[in-house]
């Protein structure tokens, strides 16, 4: 059960190749998957990673903007440009370009800011939902489906997810509606280092975001001819979060149309602490008659 978390360490741990032109360069792993595209949420993270090696240990992320810009080839490694554009007296600007064969892959923008005090409110955690202990998970719900993805997500990715509802893999039950929740963790501990949660927690908001398009219009990841596929990613972290704890991802899609859905999620605590907003654009289609 920890080698798909040790595969997401590894690729986390980028390698700074001691390369400099005016900017920092490093290096790292794509993690395999079955369709041979790397995952977003992969580069998303990765491209954190190597943007927080480029700042004071004491000014954490708390925003990000990235567009996809070309799928990603598993049989090779990335690279990463990190441009330092600004630090100032509280916050730090950098862009990390993702790059493979030459041809940049992720273009992202990141803020990081030292600890501050100010003003404080947020949004409820939903009431009611069950407990994640009482869901089935990915690897109950897909275990007797012989299909590479769906073998793949049943036991080899990093993270336990369990809908609050009926998961959309194979179809959508119930009513079509524009929003779902998902309780989330690391199928294994992490080490204690923050930043590295910050950057997993980036990895896991990509997976289920473009769900709640796909539910309103009762479209399952298994509908035949179905191409999806993350165009852009923004993040805000709110607050410190665990990603080997329990974690609630809220999300909706306000509007869908001209072949794109857009997604909007929050991720609270258990304790419901929200720690992190997210908002999505996606393109999702399904071939014409």
């Amino acid at each position: 059960m920890t080698e798909p978390l040790d595969s997401l360490l590894t690729a986390l741990d980028l390698t700074d190749t001691g390369a400099r032109t005016s900017e920092d360069i490093f290096t790292g792993p794509s993690q395999w998957m079955p369709l041979g595209r790397v995952f977003g949420g992969q580069v998303l993270a990765q491209s954190i990673v190597a943007a927080t090696r480029t700042v004071e240990p004491d000014r954490a992320i708390h925003s990000m903007h990235g567009y996809f810009l070309r799928p990603g080839d598993v049989n090779f490694p990335i690279t990463f440009s990190v441009d330092r554009i600004h630090d100032g007296r509280s916050f730090s600007t950098r862009r990390t370009q993702a790059y493979q064969n030459g041809l940049p892959i992720l273009s992202m923008i990141a803020s990081f800011q030292t600890e501050d005090d100010g003003f404080e409110h947020q949004d409820a955690m939903p009431e009611g939902l069950p407990e994640p202990e009482s869901l089935p998970s990915t690897a109950t719900s897909l275990e007797d489906v012989r299909h590479p993805v769906a073998q793949y997500w049943a036991s080899q990715r990093p993270f336990d997810m369990r809908h609050v509802t009926s998961p959309v893999y194979l179809s959508v039950e119930g009513e079509r509606v524009a929003h779902q929740s998902v309780w989330f963790r690391t199928i294994g501990d992490m080490p204690d280092d923050p930043a590295l949660h910050r950057a997993a927690l980036a990895y896991a908001s990509d997976y289920t975001i473009m769900e709640s398009v796909m539910r309103r219009h009762g479209i399952a990841w298994a509908t035949p001819g179905l191409k999806a596929a993350s165009l852009d990613h923004a993040m805000w972290w709110h607050r410190p979060a665990r990603v080997d704890e329990w974690l609630l991802y809220v999300q909706e899609s306000p509007t869908a149309g001209g072949g794109r859905g857009l997604s909007n999620g929050r991720i609270f605590s258990r304790d419901g602490r929200l720690v992190a907003s997210v908002a999505q654009e996606a393109t999702i289609r399904l071939p014409r008659d």
